[in-house]
């Protein structure tokens, strides 16, 4: 599979944005701005080619309110534009719930939130 290139994902994504913001509305803080890296690690770390072992395609960080898509996990419009809409429902989220219903001990795949954010996935193609 050839890897999409960070210019690619972040004109993706900024073509599909707004439309999402549309169609969710916004929260109550101002839209979160996207950003690409290769990995987490190489966002946490600072060094473009820092490698580790979590497979994230893309993430909500509530401190900053930035969206972050993974390049080495995205490789079509579809994985990219799922990934900025299951992030983007996180924004709306409560973050005292989101780790609340982990030590309730739900699991990432039967997490409330996380599966409200996949199922909003599936309307991908709106967005294109």
């Amino acid at each position: 599979i050839k890897k999409m290139e960070s210019k690619e994902i972040l004109k993706i994504a900024n073509n599909a944005y707004p439309k999402i913001r549309t169609h969710y509305g916004l929260g109550k803080k101002e839209y979160p701005p996207i950003e690409v890296y290769r990995n987490i690690f190489a966002r946490l770390s600072g060094e473009p080619d820092m490698e580790g072992d979590d497979p994230a395609d893309a993430e909500f960080d509530r401190k900053t309110n930035k969206l972050f898509i993974y390049s080495d996990f995205n490789d079509s419009v579809e994985d990219v534009i799922r990934g900025v809409i299951h992030e983007y429902i996180h924004f709306f989220q409560y973050g005292s719930w989101m780790k609340r219903y982990y030590n309730m001990g739900y699991t990432y795949c039967n997490h409330p939130y996380e599966v409200d954010s996949k199922k909003a996935e599936e309307v991908w193609k709106l967005f294109v």
